[in-house]
This record gives structure tokens, sequence and C-alpha cells, in this order.
């Protein structure tokens, strides 16, 4: 290819020369990562100055040709000796017994500069009209020559690379027709199926596919996609299937026609096997981990609830026995039987928790889901909580917004829920502390109600404790009994709900915010009938 640029650039530049007798004509070839200019033909130069241009750079200053080449237009130098463009190259052009030098940059379409074409005279030399449209013809002749010299070149190192790539590749690799026949094989393909090539070559490459797995393969003659990807089982003889991973990818035709499709198969036998085979090792794993976690949390669990059961217990026969020794007085009698209530109230409400916890965790907690207006109920927990709030000597308020808002929730659950964050928000609160209880309503679909006070908070470094069961936050933070169960009990009953619980505390002076979330009541539209409370059942999470 280079050969025949060479002969059609020699048969431009002898043509332009016949046609300026009193001329020589040259051609400079632009590399454009080097921007430097290379020789391409010069029939009538001597060749030392030809070997003396050959890789000049290109610049403002360059002479003619390399100055025509960096501003992409003609330069005109009439004489040689009095331009200061040939500073540094008068020498060479005194060796060519060159006096003038007219340089005109080859353009393609696209405005890219290829290179020059140059007429020189021997004596100062203006150019004419006629030679200024004689050199415009061939310079366009030029660039036609240089653009298809282009593009055959690039055609062909494109076939090289590809053949290249093909018959050297590791993985598979095949040509079908939109037959899904087989055009052509590489080597890989060959040794991958066990098959050598002339056995392959025009064999429908759906007869290589397992049975199984032919129906996953792409009919290529309506395929409207450029590629795709499936995983293919081939047949081997003697042996198991061969795993792979194959991708078709079209070649199209200079209309946009798809006209072969390009294969691509990866073994991923050993791969599925190790990664199998890593699968089970880490389910093993997890299975023994997750073994010892029980163990150790049933452990746990059980410790801890000998213990929340065992000091109320305690209390209760210590002032058992102080009351049938007959030894109290009646008001201290009175205050036993006070203690013996209230540990017996403990152990009804730890029973009461633990019964919770155990339909949350099998997903057996009774619930009956009906339209709870929520501006009552928190009217009802502020009451249920205002003696609680007047002894810790803190504020309860209640904030509503417009309207009426009503959640799909149980009612004696949402209310056991509210209760037990507004307990906490008063327990841990200080003196003088504000609790706020929020209902909102932030879309059709949801009503939001917030428990937020303005407490000391919970530290960052233990707020992924705040659901553990018999974690005892509190009482770490503190120093206030309790058992642990009511945040995990509050969270298994909301999600219960179809709900969710988010509690969020800024900093240890920055207050502590409930945010419950629940499924709001959304009026029936003209065309579905209004659903009854009655019509929701009893819903079992």
């Amino acid at each position: 290819m280079r050969a025949d640029l060479s002969k059609a650039l020699n048969a431009v530049t002898s043509t332009l020369e016949e046609l300026l007798p009193e001329a020589r004509c040259s051609v400079l070839l632009l590399d454009e990562r080097t921007k430097r200019l290379h020789h391409g033909a010069a029939p009538s130069l001597p060749a030392a100055y030809v070997e003396a241009v050959d890789g000049m750079d290109i610049g403002p200053c360059a002479g003619s040709c390399g100055t025509a080449a960096y501003h992409a237009a003609p330069v005109v130098v009439s004489d040689i000796d009095r331009s200061d463009l040939w500073n540094d190259f008068r020498p060479m052009a005194q060796m060519a017994g060159v006096q003038a030098c007219w340089s005109t940059p080859i353009i393609d379409q696209e405005g890219v500069v290829l290179g020059t074409i140059s007429v020189y005279h021997q004596a100062p030399h203006v150019p004419t009209e006629r030679e200024r449209q004689l050199v415009e013809r061939f310079t366009h002749l030029c660039a036609i020559a240089l653009d298809h010299s282009r593009i055959f070149g690039s055609l062909v190192q494109s076939e090289e690379r590809f053949c290249r790539v093909f018959d050297d590749n590791a993985a598979g690799m095949a040509l079908l027709d939109l037959d899904g026949q087989l055009r052509r094989v590489n080597p890989a393909l060959c040794r991958m199926l066990r098959v050598p090539a002339y056995q392959l070559v025009g064999r429908s490459f759906g007869e290589l596919v397992h049975r199984d797995d032919r129906a996953t393969l792409p009919q290529l003659g309506v395929a409207r996609g450029d590629a795709c990807h499936v995983e293919l089982r081939f047949n081997m003889a003697g042996s198991a299937p061969l795993i792979t991973s194959t991708t078709y990818s079209a070649v199209h035709d200079s209309s946009g026609a798809i006209v072969l499709w390009y294969v691509n198969v990866v073994d991923e036998t050993d791969r599925k096997a190790a990664e199998q085979d890593r699968q089970a090792r880490a389910a093993a794993v997890a299975s023994r981990w997750t073994a010892e976690k029980a163990s150790q949390a049933k452990s746990q669990f059980l410790t801890a609830l000998a213990h929340e059961i065992r000091t109320p217990l305690h209390a209760v026969v210590g002032f058992g026995e102080m009351l049938r020794s007959g030894t109290l007085s009646p008001e201290r009698s009175v205050e036993a039987l006070d203690r013996m209530a209230g540990a017996a109230k403990h152990i009804v409400a730890l029973v009461e928790d633990l019964s919770d916890v155990a339909a949350i965790e099998a997903k057996a907690l009774h619930l009956r889901p009906r339209p709870v207006s929520i501006g009552p109920l928190l009217t009802d927990v502020h009451g249920l909580v205002s003696t609680t709030a007047r002894d810790a000597d803190v504020t309860v308020e209640i904030e509503l917004p417009d309207g009426s808002p009503a959640a799909n929730c149980d009612e004696r659950r949402i209310r056991q829920v509210v209760l037990n964050l507004a307990t906490n928000a008063i327990k841990y609160n200080r003196a003088g502390g504000r609790v706020v209880l929020r209902a909102e309503q932030p879309s059709a679909r949801q009503v939001r109600i917030v428990v937020a006070d303005d407490g000391p908070g919970i530290p960052k470094h233990l707020q992924h404790r705040l659901f553990v069961p018999f974690d005892r936050l509190g009482a770490e933070r503190t120093k206030i009994a309790g058992s642990g169960l009511g945040l995990h009990v509050t969270k298994g009953l909301v999600e219960g709900m179809g709900g969710r619980l988010v509690i969020e505390s800024g900093s240890l002076d920055g207050g502590t915010v409930a945010c419950v979330t629940l499924p709001a009541v959304v009026p029936a539209s003209h065309d579905q009938p209004v659903r009854q409370p009655e019509d929701l059942g009893e819903r079992r999470e």
C-alpha cells in the first residue's frame, strides 16, 4: 500500500512539473502524532536536499512547507534570500539551487492537514494565476490519493489485527452467518470443544450446545440488538458438559444491516466449580458461626431473664416473710404490700413483654388493623402519662395538624407503642424538661407519630444497641432500672403493623426524637368501594 501511494504521488508531481517546465515539485507528508513532515515525492530535487528536509518540524517559521502545514494556509516565498521563514533552512536551499518556494497544504474533507505540495524555482518567482489554479487542482488530487491510502491502509491493518486477535486469542471465537452456521473458528475453540476445525466449519452452532440450553440461543436472523450474552453448556463426548459464558456481537455491512455474528466463548467450568465449592464452604462457616452466636445469645438471654425475674421475686419473698413474722407496724405493712404489688406488676409486665417478643419472633403477632384517629390517641396517652410526668417535673405537650389524620393499625398496639415511647422520653429526661407528642401527615399514604424530648440524648456509640433485647442501655446511662425489652417490643409491633420506627439523637445535649411511620387511611375514590374496618380482618405477622 505504501508503494502504491508513492507511485501516485510521483505521478502527480511529475505531471505538475511537465505543466510547469521551469519548476521542481515535491510532496511532504505530515505525521499527525509527531507533527513532522516526511518525504512523499520529489522526482527532480537533489537527494541530499530531500534527505535534509525529511523529518522537519512544522512551526510558525519553518520554511515554506513547515509554515504552510502549521498554519494550514498557502505560503509563498518569492525570494528565499530575503525571507525570515528560511533563516534556518537557507543553506539547504542553496544546496538545492532554488531561490523561490511556494507551498500549499494538502487538507482532507474534515479540515485535517495531511501534508504539503511545494513548487520550487531556481530564481525569485511569484506564482501566476494559471500556476495557482494548477497547484490547487493537483493539491486536490494529492488529498484524494492520501485519503484513499489512509482508508485502505486502515482496512488492511484492521484485517491483520482481526486475524491476529481471532486466531491467537485464548478464548474460543467463531463467526456465524444469520442461519447460525459456523463460518470460521479459531484454534482455542477447537481445543475447547475437542473437535478439529474442519469438523466444525459448516455445522450449526446449536448442534454443539446442550439440548436443555438450546431454547436460550438467540434467533440470529431476526435479532434486533447488536449484542447479547448467554450462559451455555456444550456437549462433550465422554465427559460432563462444558459450562461457558458466550457473547454474541453483530457485524454490520456499510448499510447498517447485520451480515454476520461474532461469538466469543469463555470456559467457565472450573470457575463455576470453584465458586460452588467456595459458596459451600462459606455457607458451612456461616452456619457454624450462626449456631455459635445463637448459643451465646440464648445463654445471655436466659441469664438476663433470670436476673429480671429473680430481683422482684426476692422482694416478694422478703416482704412476705416480714409480714408473716407480724413484727411490722401497720404503716410498714402497707409499704411492704405496695412493694410486693409493684414487684408482681413488674413480673406480669415482663411476662407480657416476653410473650410479645415470642410472638414477634415467631411471626405470629395477633393484629387487628383498622382506621385509628391519631389525635384522640395522643390525648389518651397524654392523660396516662400525666402523673408520671408531673412526678418527674417534665412537661408533656401535644401538637396536631389541621384535620384528623388516621392510620391503618391496631389501636391497642399503637397505644402501647406511643405509651412506651412517651414513658421513656419522660423517664430519661431532665428535671424541667419537655416532651412533645406530635402527629404529622407527610403524604396521603403516610401518617407519622413523633415523640420528641429535650433530654440528655443518646451518645452515637450507644445508638446501635437501642433495639437489642435485655441490653439495659437506660440503666447504663442513667442508673434507672429496666428490663431492656421495651424498645425491642416497640419496634416489632410497629413493623408488624407495616410501619417503621426510627430513633435519632444528635448529641449528649441534643434531645431524642422517635418517629413512628404508619400507613394512612386512604380515602376511597369514586371507582373503588369504601373499605370498612371489619373487612380488614385479622392480620398475622
